[in-house]
């Protein structure tokens, strides 16, 4: 149990010993001192329970998930698929006695952290965000189109006031107060719908925190719980969300001026009357399952890359290694920078974000190409090698070897599934190392690939394009032009944009998700000298390339 800032060890508590804990069980959901944890690790009914340090217990002490049944106060131990129901013990024969596919809810749950439930959520969430982050700006927007408003009927009633004479003073002030009251109010309401989406945002921040770290350190019971209970509160907050935004008004601010107003000097009893007329919001808040969270606002948005910019972060040059030739870069969870260096010595390369070295990691083999699993694994390919390797994001101890037929080179994952370019072909593979598909590429020079949701990509260096396809294999579009000269690898924003390097034209293009434009973002006069690689961090929104010969550049892409 917690007392003030320390947490107290379960089991010598039951036996009226007071010790400080320093593991927690999720499972067992208490603490643990160490010689508890010892006989907690060897007992064979607890050995395989997750056990995390308190400071990771911190991250989700607050992450509210219940595991008791709230009908009947007991434990949540069984599933029924059937009706999509987790139930305790008396659930079961009170109401799914007839059902067939009731099971154990701790083998139900055993892959939650890689559901589609969990992916859909986090998902959610950062949809849901952008929701309310582009209706704020909608706000601002509109605030701002208002007070513009505002000021153009301001400067007409002293253009009219100018052409009467001293005698309009006071119903000039009349008036003016009268603007000032209504346009205040106005604002006040749009300052309230505001306030409202702002409250949200912060609101879809801790949940987004707090789903990450459920997913880091939660036991399986608890993600799978804690992602049907946050899911149920997005939706109910993205009901209340469509409820506000439906009633929200946008107002109109002109002023009729009397007609006789330039006639009468004496017998005019009002200036003008200040005219509001109402209109539903052009704000559009919806399901960002449904539509990637995408609102019908006017505001740019990064599916058009013309909207695209790069902020230079920071550049520094790898000096630790005196022969460099890095072929694939990723940005890691705590915002790392690792880099394989296909040179004769074994080592992954970390790197600070601020270009200080970290550590040379020993791998099998000279590294290729690495990609980002999860927020514990990373994959490994060693181009000429036959063979791929998981790796755990904190040890770099290898959890998993998988042979292949042929030479392993580009490598990227999404959505559960690993691609890796293998010979003439694009290898599809679960995370257990099972192939599930093999693919085909255009031509036998295809070294890079990159993977979303719903399509791949990969470069072919030869002939230099740019290749689309469905996950099935069947081609949407190839990008070829002037600008693309030896593409060397390549990697999709949030939006599938492709970002591309070209080793001989030394630049960087992006060519937009439909394959119909393209744009060069990045040339030689920004430091870029025949580059290598490619990564963009789509959590991040960080873009980082390498350039032959070690140069490192670290960009913000806005």
């Amino acid at each position: 149990m917690a007392s003030g800032n320390h947490i107290s060890c379960g089991p010598c508590m039951f036996d009226d010993v007071t010790k400080d804990a320093g593991r927690w069980c999720t499972n067992c959901e208490e603490g643990l001192c160490e010689d508890c944890g010892n006989l907690h690790r060897k007992s064979k009914s607890s050995r395989n329970h997750r056990v995390i340090s308190i400071e990771d217990y911190r991250k989700i002490e607050h992450v509210s998930i219940s595991q008791v049944c709230e009908h009947h106060g007991e434990n949540l131990v069984w599933f029924c698929k059937n009706h999509d129901e987790v139930l305790c013990v008396v659930c079961v024969p009170s109401k799914h006695k007839a059902c067939s596919d009731v099971i154990p809810i701790s083998i139900y749950s055993a892959n939650s952290r890689q559901s589609a439930a969990l992916s859909d959520l986090e998902e959610k969430i950062h949809g849901t965000l952008r929701n309310v982050e582009q209706c704020i700006t909608n706000r601002e927007s509109a605030t701002g189109e208002f007070e513009k408003q505002e000021l153009d009927v301001k400067t007409m009633i002293l253009e009219t006031r100018k052409k009467i004479n001293a005698h309009l003073d006071k119903l000039q002030e009349k008036l003016l107060h009268e603007l000032r009251s209504t346009a205040h109010t106005c604002k006040s309401k749009y300052m309230e719908i505001r306030q409202k989406l702002k409250a949200t945002e912060e609101m879809l921040t801790k949940l987004k925190e707090q789903t990450i770290h459920m997913k880091q350190f939660s036991s399986d019971i608890q993600v799978f719980l804690g992602t049907r209970q946050v899911n149920n509160r997005i939706v109910s907050e993205i009901e209340s969300m469509k409820s506000e935004i439906g009633a929200a008004k946008d107002y109109e601010l002109k002023i009729s001026i009397d007609s006789l107003i330039e006639k009468l000097s004496n017998e005019v009893e009002d200036f003008g009357k200040i005219v509001i007329s109402e209109s539903p919001t052009n704000m559009d808040f919806k399901d960002p399952k449904n539509d990637q969270a995408q609102i019908e606002i006017n505001v740019p948005t990064s599916r058009n890359i013309s909207d695209i910019k790069l902020w230079l972060i920071k550049s520094f040059q790898l000096k630790r290694i005196p022969k460099l030739s890095i072929t694939g870069c990723i940005i890691m969870p705590n915002g790392n920078l690792l880099m394989a260096n296909a040179t004769d010595e074994n080592h992954l390369i970390e790197y600070s974000d601020i270009g200080e070295h970290i550590s040379d990691i020993p791998v099998s083999c000279v590294p290729y190409d690495i990609a980002v699993i999860d927020l514990d694994h990373i994959v490994v390919t060693y181009g000429d090698k036959c063979f791929i390797e998981i790796l755990h994001y904190n040890t770099f101890n290898v959890e998993m070897k998988i042979s292949l037929q042929k030479s392993c080179l580009g490598v990227s994952h999404a959505d559960g599934r690993l691609y890796v370019i293998n010979g003439n072909s694009v290898q599809v593979l679960d995370l257990c190392g099972r192939q599930l598909k093999t693919m085909k590429t255009a031509s036998l020079s295809v070294t890079r690939i990159t993977a979303s949701r719903d399509k791949i990509v990969y470069s072919d260096w030869k002939n230099s394009k740019v290749h689309c396809c469905h996950l099935n294999g069947e081609e949407l579009w190839q990008f070829e032009n002037d600008n693309i000269d030896f593409p060397r690898d390549i990697t999709l924003d949030n939006y599938n944009n492709v970002f591309v390097v070209s080793y001989r034209s030394s630049n960087l293009t992006i060519v937009q998700h439909d394959g119909k434009t393209s744009q060069i973002l990045l040339t030689e006069s920004d430091g870029l000298l025949q580059p290598r690689t490619v990564f963009y961090d789509k959590v991040k929104r960080s873009l980082v390339i390498c350039n032959n010969g070690g140069k490192v550049l670290l960009y913000k892409v806005v």
